[in-house]
């Protein structure tokens, strides 16, 4: 993995400003965008589209491992959230579950409080391994 000093997050962060602006939120008004690194090089990114029916709406984390999987899979090693000023923004509890299936415990976040690895974020998680015991 690329250490966290050799990512331009600037960079990063300006994918998920730009995935943002494309975010469907007409009933919240707060659009989402996320980008990420993958472990192969390629960046991904998503944002959020809401429903009429607002429990159906979809994060801008579910876009980004759609587009992680439609791309060619692999893991995902560092990402960003922004929120619609473009301000970092840390995922939900559902998405941190998530991107640890699609990234692991070392997948590095960016948050308003610095740089911090997913196992911070989401403590003793249940992931895949759970299920092969």
């Amino acid at each position: 993995m690329t250490p966290s000093a050799d990512v331009d997050w600037a960079a990063l962060r300006a994918q998920a400003r730009d995935a943002m602006s494309h975010a469907y939120a007409p009933y919240s008004g707060y659009p989402v965008g996320v980008a990420a690194l993958v472990d192969d090089g390629r960046t991904v990114s998503g944002c959020n589209v809401e429903n009429a029916s607002y429990g159906l709406g979809l994060c801008a984390e579910c876009g980004l491992v759609s587009e992680l999987q439609r791309t060619g899979g692999g893991r995902l090693t560092h990402f960003t959230c922004v929120d619609g000023k473009g301000d970092i923004l840390v995922p939900c509890g559902r998405c941190r579950q998530l991107l640890y299936e699609f990234g692991g415990a070392d997948l590095l976040l960016e948050t308003p409080a610095g740089i911090l690895p997913l196992a911070e974020m989401l403590p003793q998680a249940f992931g895949p391994d759970h299920l092969t015991k």
